[in-house]
């Protein structure tokens, strides 16, 4: 049966230039979660790793001695999460919009529409002091399962949006291409997005001359940035879930009639992601510090990635366990 329809719509990517991994990237062990795709990990104020699962919970797990709790459930697909102090959960569900797991375990929706229409494939978030909050959603036009989709079309119906403590919601930043992971800076003066289909980080100023400005940090990434986290260590850790498909790259400048035929290909002959498991590593002015990776099978489909106090761990979309990373 042929797939959905596409709407082609012409890019010319930065040239594909690989300097090549730092270090390999090593698993020194996997924590398992109790289900199945833990798509975002991220470090609680206490230090415990919370992840959300394919099932709809969220899971905060020891990453000394793997005990692990659920916190809540959110009835459908988490995926981006921002830990508040409180020990409540910003979640970005893919099928209910914003949410917020309270510490006692209830889910209460924040958006469940910008801009008139249904939130829907919400990515991730993050909360200023203040309580703003700045969540990106990833396409408009695809859901999870079919989000190559939106990688083949480019379309770039992506958003970084932000809701202010009274509840108003804004559209900030429209045609993301593919927006997905979300950093705040420490002073809280700019945002950093990943634009997953443009393979770039991107730096949104929020405050001082250049208030409003958006301005590249990283440009012509060798793979796909998906989540983010500002470590311990100051550096800015982004999962690249896959290196960047050469075939893809030559038949979007243009080429709409052979896109069309590439998505519409059987699934075992259509284009597929190499397996490989990769974290990067920037400081905060874009200069690249750690590129590791491994193609050894020990953990694949890294879509994110969190350091805190020399602990590194890795998310899967589609691995059981949280792999804890040797750095």
């Amino acid at each position: 049966m042929p797939r959905r329809l596409i709407k082609p719509r012409p890019w010319t990517p930065p040239p594909l230039t690989d300097p090549g991994p730092t270090a390999p990237l090593r698993v020194d062990r996997l924590l398992p979660t109790g289900g199945r795709g833990p798509e975002d990990v991220v470090f609680d104020h206490d230090g415990r790793i919370v992840t959300g699962l394919a099932d709809g919970r969220i899971v905060r797990i020891d990453p000394v001695t793997g005990e692990r709790s659920v916190l809540a459930e959110t009835g459908g697909r988490p995926l981006g999460l921002h830990p508040r102090v409180d020990g409540g959960v910003l979640i970005c569900d893919h099928d209910r919009g914003l949410l917020e797991a309270r510490p006692d375990g209830s889910v209460h929706v924040l958006v469940d529409t910008v801009d008139g229409e249904p939130l829907t494939f919400a990515s991730n978030v993050v909360e200023t002091r203040d309580g703003t909050i700045w969540f990106t959603t990833s396409t408009s036009r695809w859901n999870l399962d079919e989000h190559l989709g939106d990688i083949v079309e480019h379309t770039c119906t992506g958003r970084l949006v932000r809701r202010d403590p009274d509840g108003t919601v804004t559209t900030v930043l429209p045609e993301l291409k593919f927006g997905n992971g979300l950093v705040l800076a420490p002073d809280e003066s700019y945002l950093l997005v990943a634009e997953t289909a443009g393979y770039r980080i991107r730096r949104h100023r929020l405050t001082g001359p250049g208030a409003g400005r958006t301005e590249v940090l990283v440009e012509g990434l060798a793979g796909f940035p998906d989540n983010m986290w500002l470590g311990s260590d100051g550096l800015l850790w982004v999962a690249i879930a896959a290196p960047r498909n050469p075939l893809i790259d030559r038949l979007l400048p243009g080429h709409a009639l052979l896109r069309t035929l590439v998505w519409n290909l059987p699934e075992a002959v259509r284009p597929k992601a190499a397996p490989i498991a990769w974290v990067m590593a920037f400081d905060l002015d874009g200069t690249r510090v750690h590129d590791l990776r491994a193609t050894d099978g020990s953990y694949g489909f890294v879509t994110s990635v969190a350091e805190r106090d020399g602990v590194l761990v890795a998310g899967s979309l589609t691995a059981a366990d949280i792999a804890v990373l040797t750095l």
